[in-house]
Order: C-alpha cells, then sequence, then structure tokens
C-alpha cells in the first residue's frame, strides 16, 4: 500500500514549529513507514523535543548564530539579508524526515515531534507532501 498526499501549512513566522498534528492526522491506520518531503528551499524539517518550548527558541537562536544575516560576504540576497541564509540552515537541517508506524501509532519517541523550521522573516503558506509505505 502506498499512500501520498500534499497539504498546505498555514503561514507561520520565522522560528521552529511543531507540525506533529498536521502530518499524522494524515497517515492511514497501518504499519509502515512515512516519508515527509517539504516543497522548498528557505524551510526545512527535523524530528526533535516536543515538550519543553524553550528548545524551539535555542534552536532559532542558534542558527542564526551560526549562520548570521549580519555577515556580508553573501552574493545571494536579492529578496532580503535572510535569503542565502534562509537557504544554508534548509541544507543543514534537510527537507525531509521519515519514521516508522505501526499498527497506525507513529514510533516517535515519547519527546519527539516534527517540526517545521522557517528560516525567512516574511515566508507564505509551506507545502509538505507525505508519503506512507507499508502493508
Amino acid at each position: 500500500m502506498i499512500f501520498q498526499k500534499e497539504i498546505s501549512l498555514p503561514t507561520l513566522q520565522r522560528g521552529f514549529h511543531l507540525i506533529s498534528s498536521y502530518v499524522l492526522s494524515e497517515i492511514p491506520k497501518s504499519s509502515g513507514v512515512v516519508h515527509v518531503f517539504i516543497k522548498h528551499t528557505s524551510a526545512s524539517l527535523t524530528i526533535n523535543e516536543n515538550a519543553d518550548p524553550s528548545v524551539r527558541a535555542d534552536f532559532e537562536t542558534h542558527f542564526n548564530k551560526m549562520v548570521s544575516e549580519d555577515d556580508t560576504h553573501y552574493t545571494h540576497t536579492l529578496e532580503g539579508p535572510d535569503d542565502m541564509t534562509s537557504h544554508i540552515k534548509s541544507s543543514l537541517l534537510g527537507s525531509s524526515i521519515s519514521f516508522p508506524v505501526q499498527n497506525g501509532v507513529p514510533q516517535l519517541g515519547v519527546w519527539q515531534g516534527i517540526y517545521l523550521c522557517e528560516h525567512r522573516n516574511q515566508a507564505g503558506s509551506r507545502k509538505i507532501f507525505i508519503t506512507f509505505m507499508g502493508f
């Protein structure tokens, strides 16, 4: 069994946002593997801590220091100072995640959640593509 669906997420401000509920509501009640792909180059996906909101703030702070918009060596800045930095952050984190599902239950760890990592100051709605491969 293969299930695929594209969904649009609401516009989210810059930062790290839990989107687990959007993804998990779409997966079949079966066993297999879920693959989630974001169709953008200036936002990314990751799985990490889902309980303490300070983790999301710390991620944003760390990535802004690691890939600073204050650096002046970027040439790809047509859309503003967050243009190239957003692409770098997206490449560091990645454009997809995967996780197992058993009998319709995601096999994420108790403290794991799915994040949309929004790297743009003025982002729009983001599209993700969900693929479930199972039996």
